[in-house]
């Protein structure tokens, strides 16, 4: 049986393989404040699978019409 919440948040390599970036790429985001994350107890930086798909649709979406996405904005 699955924990209520566990798989609802990504690690970082995670989140940045969904958004095609580097996982060094996302957490600068994190510290810009350009991406939603928590912090565990031990340190490390999660984030939100929605808050993810979210940018993951947004800048899809934005490469198909031609312009650049831009994250955090």
């Amino acid at each position: 049986m699955r924990k209520s919440g566990v798989r609802d948040y990504l690690r970082a390599a995670e989140a940045a393989a969904l958004l095609h970036v580097s996982p060094k790429t996302i957490g600068r985001w994190a510290k810009e404040g350009k991406v939603a994350h928590i912090v565990t107890l031990g340190g490390h930086r999660r984030f939100s699978r929605a808050d993810v798909e979210r940018l993951v649709r947004a800048m899809e979406s934005s490469s198909a019409d031609g312009r650049v996405a831009s994250v955090g904005s």
